[in-house]
C-alpha cells in the first residue's frame, strides 16, 4: 500500500463530524472511511447513470417462476 502524507486546510467542525458518524479512532482512520465510502457512493452514481442510458435486457421468457424452477434443479 502506498501512503502519502498531505497537509489540508479542513474546518474543525467538519473533521469532528467526521471522526463521529466514522467511528474511527483518529482523524487519519476518520479520513479514509469517508474517502472510501465517498468513492463508492460515486461509482454507484456512475453506474446507475450507465445502467439508465443503456438498461440491461433480459431474456424475454426470464421470469421469477422459471428462475425458482432453475435454482432448484442444482
Amino acid at each position: 500500500m502506498y501512503r502519502m502524507k498531505v497537509t489540508a486546510i479542513i474546518p474543525d467542525q467538519l473533521i469532528e463530524e467526521v471522526k463521529r458518524v466514522s467511528g474511527a479512532k483518529n482523524i487519519t482512520e476518520s479520513l479514509i472511511v469517508a474517502l472510501q465510502e465517498w468513492t463508492a457512493m460515486k461509482r454507484l452514481k456512475q453506474l446507475n447513470a450507465e445502467i439508465e442510458q443503456h438498461p440491461l435486457l433480459f431474456h424475454k421468457n426470464l421470469n421469477a417462476e422459471s428462475l425458482r424452477a432453475q435454482n432448484r434443479k442444482r
